[in-house]
């Protein structure tokens, strides 16, 4: 008899944990980078895509280390990149995962709950073609979270985020599924 009465218990306890708006997975920002690989003309004509792209200035990446077969030096401008917040993270990932047909492969989804892709071609993504810019590819990275994900982060009283309310592969994956009717696809 008393394992009846547990039944509703456990229900309505996961009901709660659905409705709670605390719990509801947000974007929290939108990576977008373009790695060229080298200074000059080329990484100019990528930081015009990134601007067409995401309406905001992108901001220029230097190398780390000199890279003496791929001819990078330290310091060097190599890459561009772009971080989105709010409604237009959100369009921009839309038009991304249209490129990609709303299908992911597992891999794409890490650990902590976000996940990331690459596309071959910026004009997929709505972009007219300009023969003087050319056709660059980019990787996308988008990380998600919960309301209160601010405390481990904040200056003063930080605090640790409870495991319960981390985000989660499989938190990430089932966001993945219901906001976009994604398609998750097994490793090959």
């Amino acid at each position: 008899m008393a394992t009846t009465q547990q039944k509703p218990a456990e229900k309505k306890e996961k009901r709660a944990k659905k409705d709670n708006p605390m719990r509801k997975i947000t974007i929290e920002k939108l990576c977008i980078n373009i790695c060229v690989g080298e200074s000059g003309e080329r990484l100019h004509r990528a930081a015009k895509v990134l601007d067409a792209l995401c309406r905001q200035t992108p901001v220029y990446s230097k190398a780390r280390f000199t890279v003496r077969s791929f001819g990078i030096r330290r310091n060097e401008q190599i890459a561009v990149h772009c971080t989105l917040r709010g409604p237009r993270a959100r369009d921009v990932l839309d038009k991304a995962l249209k490129v990609k047909e709303y299908e992911l492969v597992e891999d794409n989804f890490s650990e902590a709950g976000n996940f990331g892709f690459g596309i071959k071609e910026h004009i997929d993504l709505g972009l007219k073609y300009d023969p003087t810019i050319g056709i660059y590819g980019m990787d996308i990275y988008c990380v998600l979270g919960r309301k209160g994900f601010r405390v481990a982060r904040r200056k003063k009283k930080t605090a640790k985020i409870g495991h319960s309310h981390r985000v989660t592969r499989e938190d990430a994956m089932n966001w993945f599924k219901t906001e976009f009717d994604g398609i998750i696809l097994k490793k090959k």
